[in-house]
């Protein structure tokens, strides 16, 4: 493997969705205030149950870029800023990676490069 594509630790994927009229202002939110490098924001259909009925939505999947040190105060953003009563808030580790872009999803967020 190239060393530019083997860095380790240190960042998450965060996955939370929210319908269309949310998604993009709490991306922003995110952005603005170095909580998340970057957000992605795609079009989803969830289906799921909730007070025992089964619901499909269209919703818009938010993949965000950020450091485990974020974790929770990008938890509660979410959930302040959230218009449903249990927001998916989903973060997975980054095992690997481009190093140059995980240097930058740090400095976006106000850590330094490892």
């Amino acid at each position: 493997m190239n060393d530019e594509c083997d860095g380790k630790g240190g960042a998450v994927v965060i996955l939370s969705t929210a319908p269309a009229s949310e998604a993009g202002d709490l991306a922003r939110y995110l952005v603005e205030r170095h909580l998340a490098a970057c957000v992605n924001v795609i079009p989803v259909q969830s289906f799921y149950r909730w007070e025992g009925t089964v619901h499909h939505e269209p919703e818009e999947l938010l993949i965000i870029k950020t450091t485990a040190d974020l974790t929770e105060q990008i938890t509660v953003a979410i959930c302040s800023h959230h218009s449903y009563q249990v927001p998916e808030v989903i973060a997975l580790p980054i095992i690997g990676g481009s190093v140059p872009y995980l240097d930058w999803v740090r400095e976006m967020t106000g850590e330094p490069p490892v």
